[in-house]
């Protein structure tokens, strides 16, 4: 180091490199203590001798340069960390719970949840100037109109919060929790449930609207059929894979790591379903039975705008269209689902503990046992063909009473 004057202690430094910098040396409190002052020539020498100056006046008031300027470090630091954006804890939050995810679907689907309703209102604010009514800008719009996706918003917005508040990030009650807050202020899932309900087909519907969908070509048609006539749901039809399905017992079983209650489920299927699944061509090295135009799976997309053109094209021809009966609105696909179980419940004698069996519901303990040990499959075989029968409008039997 090189003494440059005008300021006792203040040094020129010069590395092997070739570069020089600023170095005010002196006592504090009993200790040497080697200040930088910057670089040169960002740092001029008159410059260096004024920041010299200003050092050596702080030591005078009993301030030490180098513990201040730890202790603003310290400050802008945390800063920092207390203006985490609500997009960047999400991408924290996600880290750190990968382990909880069951599969990579369902991980997509809980950042996809966000990203569409949360990102847009609170994702530029910091964390922890989030209350209760930025978490309400997320929810209000669809908690009537999509109760099920707003109530996991919900849940999903106070994780990361949660997880925010854990890591320093924010402090203070999670503006996202139910109890004492939002329950307050919005209506009960349970109360509004029955207004979001997927629009289902009406019985009376079901087979004109199935007609129609056979006349159609292509794999979104034939996967939409495929869905009626198994009353499964669009992920778990859009996803079948030739290894599960085997046509020589009619038999599709669809393993526990696609299905929403993480439990195999066994479809029985209708000469109908199999005789469809022979018809179809199968493409080589690609393992789905229905796959997409690019040949990845399809989307729940493509198999609602098909009901969709569906319900258009009947109201172009005169026809009220194919709406649910209590919402007025377009049936989809989902709801396809409903109208079988409204068919088993209005029209059949069938139990309706079976047709909780075949939609894969999670039912109570009692009828687990009675039910799901074995899951009556040859009893369900019957039933799914007496279904098949309904939707083709052909005469009923079994234990299909007519009704009307």
């Amino acid at each position: 180091m090189v003494p440059v004057g005008g300021v006792t202690g203040l040094y020129m430094q010069l590395t092997p490199t070739g570069a020089k910098s600023w170095i005010l040396r002196m006592l504090i409190g009993g200790r040497r203590r080697d200040i930088g002052l910057g670089g040169f020539p960002t740092v001029t020498l008159s410059q260096a001798r004024e920041k010299a100056r200003e050092a050596r006046d702080k030591v005078e008031r009993g301030v030490d340069p180098v513990e201040e300027r730890k202790a603003a470090r310290a400050r802008l630091i945390e800063a920092r960390r207390k203006g985490m954006l609500f997009s960047e804890a999400v991408d924290k939050a996600l880290a750190a719970k990968l382990d909880a995810f069951r599969n990579e679907k369902h991980r997509a689907q809980w950042r996809s949840t966000l990203d569409n309703y949360a990102i847009p209102e609170i994702g530029a604010m910091p964390v922890g100037a989030i209350d209760t009514a930025a978490v309400l800008r997320c929810l209000q719009p669809i908690w009537a109109t999509k109760t099920e996706t707003a109530t996991r918003l919900r849940g999903r917005i106070e994780a990361v919060l949660s997880w925010a508040t854990v890591a320093g990030h924010r402090s203070g009650d999670n503006p996202a929790r139910w109890s004492g807050n939002l329950k307050e202020l919005l209506p009960a899932a349970s109360k509004v449930a029955k207004e979001s309900n997927h629009p289902a087909l009406q019985l009376d519907d079901a087979a004109p609207w199935f007609a129609d969908l056979r006349a159609r070509e292509g794999f979104p048609a034939r996967a939409l059929e495929f869905l009626a006539l198994t009353a499964a749901r669009s992920g778990e039809v859009r996803g079948a894979r030739w290894d599960e399905i085997d046509l020589a017992k009619a038999l599709w079983i669809v393993p526990a790591h696609r299905m929403k209650m993480q439990r195999e489920h066994r479809v029985p299927l209708t000469a109908e379903a199999v005789d469809l699944l022979k018809a179809l061509p199968r493409l080589d090295r690609n393992p789905l039975v229905f796959p997409g135009a690019k040949g990845g799976q399809l989307s729940d997309m493509a198999l609602s705008m098909l009901m969709k053109r569906q319900h258009t094209a009947a109201v172009d021809r005169g026809a009220e269209g194919y709406l649910d009966r209590v919402s007025k609105r377009p049936a989809v696909p989902h709801g396809l689902r409903s109208t079988f179980r409204d068919w088993v419940a209005e029209r059949t004698q069938y139990p309706g503990e079976m047709a909780e069996v075949a939609l894969a519901h999670r039912i109570s303990n009692a009828v687990e046992a009675a039910y799901r040990r074995g899951d009556m499959i040859e009893k369900r075989r019957r039933m799914m063909a007496d279904w098949a029968n309904f939707l083709s409008d052909r005469a009923l039997g079994g234990n299909v009473v007519r009704i009307g």
